[in-house]
């Protein structure tokens, strides 16, 4: 049997083009991300069996226009949220090097095991996502599902399943609106999509 995923970054949100490390902060779906997952939701065949999302309403929101056309409510998994920035969140990439130079460049030495104040690391996120993936999996054997959160959070589970080194995790891009599509059968996992986009 195979279990398909379909794995969703949340569509665009308020504020986007300011490009500002939003982290853990609740910021809603703009009306453009809210049409990227309309479209996006009729791309998604039948039969869905579930659709997954974390806590925040970005997610929540882009998961239910994803779960509507096929008679689902979303199931909230706050160990889907994105990464905490600490005290950078809100901030632009030019403002934490201009405000926390020392801890910039930590970060920069080692993004793996460097969390800004008040954050965490992308190993404690790591450990926290990639135990909800295969509890999902898990109990979906056979199934398709869809799980929709961030761009953090699916570049931890990209590099994973493809044995990538997370020290690369910023070699994959994750657009808003992005579709992945991973393959498993059985405990192997085949990635049939990355970052796709199918709204214009």
């Amino acid at each position: 049997m195979v279990t398909v995923l379909y794995l969703i970054r949340h569509g665009e949100t308020e504020g986007a083009e300011k490009r500002r490390y939003k982290g853990s902060i609740d910021v809603p779906l703009s009306e453009n991300g809210i049409r990227q997952m309309e479209l996006l939701s009729a791309y998604i065949p039948n039969p869905l069996k579930a659709v997954y999302c974390s806590d925040l309403q970005r997610a929540i929101k882009s998961a239910e226009l994803i779960a509507k056309p096929h008679s689902l409510n979303p199931i909230i998994v706050p160990s889907l949220r994105e990464r905490n920035f600490g005290i950078w969140e809100g901030m632009s990439f030019d403002e934490i090097q201009l405000k926390y130079p020392d801890e910039f460049k930590a970060w920069a030495g080692n993004p793996l095991q460097f969390s800004p104040m008040g954050g965490e690391s992308t190993f404690a996120m790591s450990e926290r996502v990639l135990n909800s993936l295969e509890e999902i999996i898990r109990n979906h054997e056979g199934e398709h599902v869809a799980i929709v959160a961030h761009g953090g959070v699916n570049r931890i589970i990209i590099c994973h399943l493809l044995g990538i080194p997370l020290e690369n995790i910023f070699r994959i891009d994750q657009d808003y609106g992005a579709l992945n599509i991973i393959e498993f059968w059985g405990k192997y996992p085949v990635v049939k999509l990355i970052n796709g986009i199918v709204y214009s």
